[in-house]
């Protein structure tokens, strides 16, 4: 399986500084890979860590602890190194006009990156190869128009054609069409589906909505303050979901129709003071409803940490109530 790591996170955590000394553990101990040619998303709530473990990954934040490998080497913060690492792993970001200089053109914002990265060749022939790539066609069309000329969508497909423009192995796209409306966002993802397939490329989308998850993604990781609490294949965490955090989130999915509605009570801890125990136990529905007393585990789930473990092939879950599997399915 070695070959098929593209990245990998080893322990990683990434804190931050607030007033009062107090220290915010934002990535708190996270081991996660991303597989060559999949699509990966990582899921959770607003202020959970997944987008500072994406800007770790992408060395725009330097660990506390942990490392980052990418292609199995330890990624480093020179700039130099930085400018390089940076021409193989792309961010597409949220909102596609705040990302876009308005003073620029399309030809200009697409060329930008070859230009960062001193590429040699035809410049003016990538940029429209990627605008084609990225479904703006003809291309000729808009390489001079400004992104206020553009339609969302337009405008999304150009923030991608500046990331492919060079070739990446990796996009590393955050809420990538929360901001779009429905029928845009299906094309967005569809074309994200569509350069795994023909380019190769590996993606992992950041996002709140395990419905989008559903929609594209190959596996999924679940975050919660700062840890990876379940991770899996699409369909089998989708369909067999094991940690309470994970069901609560994919019981509120419109395309889940049997499953009941679970809202949490309260709001995510803050990272600088995180509970004992398991961490989501002070909103885990099990120890409100009186469950994971009478399973025995209540004490546990309060006072003792854990990380995931296997709970089938490929699945694993942080959670008391979940026991161990090996491979086969057995109880370990």
């Amino acid at each position: 399986m070695g070959e098929q790591r593209l990245v990998e996170l080893r322990d990683l955590r990434v804190e931050f500084h607030a007033r009062r000394g107090e220290v915010a553990r934002a990535v708190d101990g996270v081991d996660l890979t991303v597989r060559r040619g999949e699509v990966l998303a990582l899921v959770g709530e607003s202020g959970c860590g997944k987008t500072t473990l994406a800007r770790t990954l992408l060395g725009l934040e330097r660990p506390a602890g942990g490392e980052v490998l990418f292609e199995g080497e330890p990624i480093r913060y020179d700039l130099g190194y930085l400018r390089s690492y940076r021409g193989k792993v792309q961010m597409v970001f949220q909102d596609p006009m705040g990302a876009l200089n308005p003073r620029q053109t399309v030809y200009e914002v697409v060329a930008e990156g070859l230009r960062i990265q001193k590429l040699r060749g035809d410049e003016a022939t990538r940029v429209s190869e990627a605008l084609g790539r990225a479904g703006l066609r003809p291309p000729e069309r808009f390489l001079q128009l400004y992104p206020y000329e553009l339609s969302g969508g337009q405008r999304q497909r150009v923030v991608i054609a500046g990331a492919m423009v060079l070739q990446p192995s990796l996009l590393v796209a955050d809420e990538p069409a929360s901001s779009l409306d429905a029928s845009v966002r299906g094309e967005i993802l569809g074309l994200m589906l569509e350069l795994v397939r023909e380019e190769g490329v590996t993606i992992l989308v950041v996002t709140h909505d395990l419905g989008l998850a559903w929609n594209i993604a190959d596996r999924i990781a679940v975050m919660y303050l700062g840890r990876i609490v379940e991770e899996g294949p699409a369909e089998e965490l989708l369909s067999n979901p094991k940690h309470p955090y994970t069901r609560a989130l994919l019981s509120v999915v419109p395309e889940v129709e049997e499953m009941e509605q679970q809202i949490l009570q309260g709001e995510a801890p803050d990272p600088t003071r995180i509970p004992a125990g398991c961490r989501f136990h002070p909103r885990c529905p099990l120890v409100a409803s009186g469950e994971a007393a009478q399973l025995g585990i209540e004490a546990r789930c309060r006072t003792e940490d854990l990380g995931q473990h296997q709970v089938g092939p490929d699945h694993g879950a942080a959670c008391h109530a979940v026991p161990a599997r090996n491979d086969r399915g057995a109880r370990v």
